[in-house]
């Protein structure tokens, strides 16, 4: 496929997966206002949080974690899981976030978090949460329907940003925010269909990728979610195999299996870079790191992040990644929407009682 070629996205993408990666920014505006208009009820002693929460709606909670790690006064969890730490109880904020409001395991979550006596909130477009939050006089932030969850990360990520901010958990974001909003405005602008491939970065990845395995390495921090992210967004849009680790800690066992010569010829390794966060260390590590695995690999990519705070940096390389996954989804020949496999998983899941 040649990408530059427009009429081919409408053939491939009949759902419209470029335009809500495009619209990104948007979203993120929509989400801000709907936390900062909801009702936020009045909350006892807050000791923790924790959000539950699967796919795309987890990542959002990672992200607020991640983003309050270096200030939150309390801990923040992001639960994927059926069953809850032994730890929560009346002093835990539950928010359980759900974007279609059907996803079982945070539906369990939430009814033992309710039996606990945990102090909840819910994020959702509606479903069975939506229901049960409206029932138990549970606060409700409601968020736009018609939308993949993995293309709903500014519904999943804003207002549990906001929230946070809200309750006096972390210093007020409004204002980086505000710039992540005008850097993703820019990056559409470099990164959209209508952007011609020798101009295009994002395109040129996907070219890269085409027909070989791609790994993220990220630092831990906020590049090991991206990390996550990326390689989530390419299984599920371009229906292709990627993975991840993260620094340090792949220089303690992974690092030792890429002595076995003939076996990785095929990956495209891309490693997420901060000139910002990075020690000098840290950057030692990688660079020896990358010197090590290069002649095992078909190339190794550094991608730099790019803005002045943490969540501008932190989305410019998520924007990056979604473009990237949109692009190779068309040069496999796939249409990025549709999830067949997992909807035969729920399939076969609701069959058990």
């Amino acid at each position: 496929m040649n990408l530059d070629h427009l009429e081919e996205y409408t053939r491939l993408d009949p759902s419209g997966m470029g335009d809500w990666i495009d619209n990104l920014a948007e979203q993120c505006e929509e989400g801000r206002k709907l936390a900062e208009d909801f009702a936020l009820p009045a909350m006892g002693e807050i000791s923790q949080v924790v959000i539950l929460g699967m796919g795309g709606s987890a990542i959002g909670g990672d992200l607020v974690r991640i983003l309050m790690e270096g200030e939150a006064k309390v801990p923040f969890f992001v639960n994927r899981d059926y069953e809850l730490p032994a730890f929560v109880g009346p002093e835990t904020l539950v928010i359980a976030s759900s974007y279609s409001g059907n996803t079982e395991e945070t539906l369990t979550a939430y009814q033992e978090a309710k039996r606990r006596g945990a102090q909840l909130l819910a994020i959702a477009t509606g479903g069975t949460l939506a229901s049960w939050a409206e029932a138990d006089g549970v606060g409700l932030i409601t968020i736009p329907g018609g939308i993949s969850p993995r293309a709903a990360i500014g519904y999943s990520f804003v207002p549990l940003l906001i929230i946070a901010c809200r309750l006096g958990l972390c210093a007020d974001k409004s204002q980086e925010l505000a710039a992540t909003i005008e850097l993703l405005k820019k990056l559409r602008t470099r990164y959209g269909r209508g952007v011609p491939q020798e101009e295009n970065l994002a395109k040129q990845l996907a070219r890269k990728v085409y027909g070989r395995i791609p790994l993220f390495y990220g630092v831990a921090g906020y590049r090991s979610v991206v990390a996550s992210r990326i390689k989530g967004q390419i299984n599920e849009n371009a229906k292709h195999a990627a993975f991840y680790n993260v620094f340090p800690e792949l220089n303690h066992n992974e690092l030792v299996g890429w002595e076995n010569p003939g076996l990785t010829k095929q990956i495209e390794l891309f490693v997420l870079r901060d000139e910002k966060e990075e020690t000098d260390r840290m950057r030692t590590r990688i660079e020896v790191t990358e010197e090590i695995i290069r002649p095992q690999v078909a190339e190794i990519i550094d991608l730099w992040a790019e803005g002045d705070s943490i969540m501008e940096r932190m989305f410019s390389l998520i924007h990056l990644g979604d473009y990237l996954s949109y692009y190779l989804a068309m040069l496999n020949q796939v249409d990025p929407m549709p999830v067949k496999v997992i909807d035969r998983l729920k399939g076969e899941l609701s069959k058990v009682r």
